[in-house]
C-alpha cells in the first residue's frame, strides 16, 4: 500500500509503560492509538517510516491488513520516543 496527500499507514501495536515514561490514563493500555509508521503521503512533513506515533483514536479508518489503520497527518498527537514506548 502506497499512503497519498496527507494520509499515514500505521502498525498498531500494544503500549507497554516504562518507568521514568510519559504518565497516561489506565484506560490508555486498552486504546489501540499507538503504533509505528509504515508509509506516509507525500504532503506529510511532521514524521517518517519508523515513527512511533500517538494518534486520535477516532480519526482512524482500517486497511485490508490486519492491525494496520490510515489516518490523516492531522490526526497525529505526538511522536513518542522509543524510550518511552
Amino acid at each position: 500500500m502506497k499512503a497519498v496527500l496527507d494520509r499515514v499507514f500505521i502498525k498498531l501495536q500494544a503500549y507497554e509503560k516504562k518507568q521514568g515514561g510519559v504518565l497516561l490514563p489506565d484506560s490508555f493500555e486498552n486504546q489501540k492509538n499507538v503504533g509505528e509508521v509504515l508509509n506516509v503521503g507525500p504532503e506529510v512533513k511532521s514524521v517518517k517510516i519508523g515513527d512511533i506515533v500517538f494518534f486520535h483514536a477516532f480519526d482512524e479508518l482500517p486497511t485490508l491488513k490486519k492491525n494496520v489503520v490510515v489516518v490523516r497527518e492531522r490526526s497525529l498527537l505526538a511522536v513518542l520516543e522509543k524510550k518511552d514506548c
